[in-house]
């Protein structure tokens, strides 16, 4: 294939110029040229054409090729300037190669014409390519030097002696030094690895790089200190670098400063275990050191004891002066407690105004004399807001823990049941579980759940569940379903029936919440029925509100509301409150 040579003469005679492009064809080049005599003409080519190479004569009337040479290299570096003539002497052929000539050309010689034209096309094609290579290059360079003076870790990368060769601008951060400053140090004096608890060195996972020729992860729990003085908990890897015969040449450590969310793994993990308002362990936590207390050692030969403290005049204090006063109070409270603890006790704030102390390998007689000493430390305390002061007892419930101790759950309800009746005694004093305080207890937590039904009935915090109820024949073919309901706590959690109905049955408040069943289940059935729902429901009836006369009214009042289809209302009751109240609930069948 003929190759196109674009091509610039200077020559004021156009057969000499012709004599040149002669040539060129007959070695196999299409030429496009353009001849030019003087400098306007030149610097006019040189803007107007991209020319591959330039031949120039050298002697011209008014113009010369060394003038010709100095506009071209002005203009350009790179294109190829061949001297022609037939009178050049060596002085001159050296000046013009000095100049920034590629060649000069006897005219009686200029078989030398064609390759030189070659080799100085093939010089600027391997130039070319030489400069493309290195302009990737250092773009690919600056890139990564982007990267990695943008990305949010440090990178530090080291010879294959671990000395530091690169630092980015987080590594230098965090480890305190200068990349500049750090070339050349060993990796460990830069950034020196120790265990977060124990302070052990820890070995560079970029030396174990280096020698095993693998990528390695940083163990957890690793601490900086730069050469500031400063902590950073980090988190790392490295990995080997390769030269082409996969010679290891170094390492490249990338670590992340994980110091903050070290921190706020902390934080979360201390606000599970303990009260945020006084910093005492919570009751959670206090109760799973109770069961691995009794889980743990050989439980023959030891002895425990668990306190359970209630505040007297609490109430008082956060009514009249407000939370923020309690709040102060059980602040002061709890490091008075902690100053007046055994240091190998757990100290709990369980709830409200209560706490707990976890007295481990003490008799009773020690265990009272701890639970004595607080009631004296108690009688001395005089709580001062603003310009009102309080005396604050305390009432203690005192359980010993031996071998034969339940669950923690149990412990404690015994605990709590002991500080009831140290209270029910006349408050201020301590007492010592006994089996006979069951009965109080039990009418100790019945009120407990007497407060939480009403908070609930008042929050509207029970559900209704539905339970389908399968028949025994095949040919009732009618759907039955039961409505039963549960209580939510306040934090979410779902509460049986089994738990807070004998309270409500107790306090008289089975009527409140047949009432609100009621209601809620005929507000659901309007909905069932007018999608088409032919299910029969049962609603459970107590015993307490059989003996109500304006029920049957409540009932009518609630079918007209929401215009129930009556033949898909079942009433339960049991037989025992059937025949109690007999006479009622006839009336109840017959409405």
């Amino acid at each position: 294939m003929t190759a196109l040579l674009r091509v610039l003469i200077v020559e004021d005679n156009d057969d000499d110029a012709q004599l040149l492009l002669v040539r060129l064809r007959r070695a196999g080049y299409s030429t496009e040229y353009v001849r030019v005599d003087n400098a306007e003409a030149l610097n006019k080519a040189l803007q107007d054409g991209n020319w591959q190479v330039v031949i120039s004569d050298y002697a011209m009337p008014g113009f010369s090729g060394l003038e010709a040479l100095s506009i071209l290299r002005e203009q350009d570096k790179e294109t190829p300037f061949i001297l022609v003539s037939g009178t050049v002497g060596e002085e001159i052929a050296v000046e013009a190669m000095r100049s920034g000539a590629n060649d000069y050309i006897m005219k009686d010689n200029l078989a030398r014409l064609v390759p030189a034209i070659d080799r100085e096309l093939r010089d600027v094609r391997e130039r070319t390519d030489r400069r493309r290579a290195e302009d990737a290059l250092y773009q690919e360079r600056e890139r990564a030097l982007i990267t990695l003076h943008s990305i949010g870790d440090g990178v530090i990368t080291t010879d294959a002696d671990g000395r530091v060769d690169y630092m980015n601008p987080v590594a230098e951060r965090v480890t305190g030094w200068g990349s500049s400053e750090a070339q050349g140090h060993p990796l460990t004096e830069v950034l020196p690895l120790t265990h977060e608890s124990s302070g052990i060195p820890i070995e560079s996972p970029a030396a174990i790089s280096l020698r095993t020729g693998e990528v390695v992860n940083l163990t957890e729990q690793c601490l900086l200190v730069n050469r500031d003085g400063q902590e950073f908990h980090i988190e790392d890897s490295a990995a080997p670098i390769f030269d082409r015969t996969n010679r290891i040449i170094g390492v490249v450590l990338v670590f992340h400063d994980a110091t903050r969310e070290r921190r706020m793994a902390r934080q979360m993990m201390w606000e599970s275990t303990h009260d945020n308002l006084t910093g005492l362990v919570n009751r959670r936590e206090f109760t799973e050191r109770l069961n691995n207390l009794l889980s743990s050692g050989n439980r023959e030969h030891y002895e425990h004891a668990l306190l359970y403290l209630d505040l007297d005049q609490f109430k008082v204090i956060n009514d009249t002066c407000g939370h923020d006063a309690g709040d102060e109070l059980l602040r002061q409270l709890s490091r008075l407690l902690l100053q007046n603890v055994p240091t190998s006790s757990s100290l709990a704030r369980l709830g409200g105004d209560e706490f707990g102390v976890l007295l481990e390998n003490v008799s009773v007689t020690q265990a009272r004399e701890v639970a004595d000493e607080l009631l004296s430390t108690f009688s001395r305390f005089t709580y001062q807001w603003e310009e009102r002061r309080f005396d604050v007892g305390v009432s203690i419930g005192m359980v010993p823990i031996q071998h034969d101790s339940k669950n923690a759950s149990l412990i404690l309800s015994a605990a709590d049941v002991a500080c009831y009746v140290a209270k029910e005694a006349g408050r201020n004093r301590v007492h010592m579980y006994e089996e006979s305080d069951i009965d109080l207890g039990q009418r100790h937590s019945e009120m407990h759940w007497v407060s939480r039904i009403k908070e609930a009935l008042e929050q509207n915090r029970f559900v209704l569940y539905r339970q389908e109820i399968t028949p025994l024949s095949k040919d009732n073919t009618t759907p039955h379903c039961e409505l039963l309901i549960r209580m939510c706590a306040a934090d979410g959690s779902i509460i049986p029936p089994g738990d807070f109905i004998p309270a409500a049955e107790r306090y008289n408040l089975m009527n409140a919440i047949d009432r609100w069943v009621i209601d809620h289940a005929f507000h659901h059935l309007q909905t069932f029925q007018k999608n088409g729902d032919k299910c029969i429901y049962s609603i459970n009836l107590s015993g307490n509100s059989l003996n109500d006369d304006k029920l049957s009214d409540y009932i009518a009042q609630k079918i007209d509301q929401y215009h129930i289809r009556t033949g898909q209302l079942c009433f339960e009751v049991t037989e025992t409150a059937a025949v109690f109240n007999l006479v009622k609930a006839s009336n109840i069948i017959k409405t």
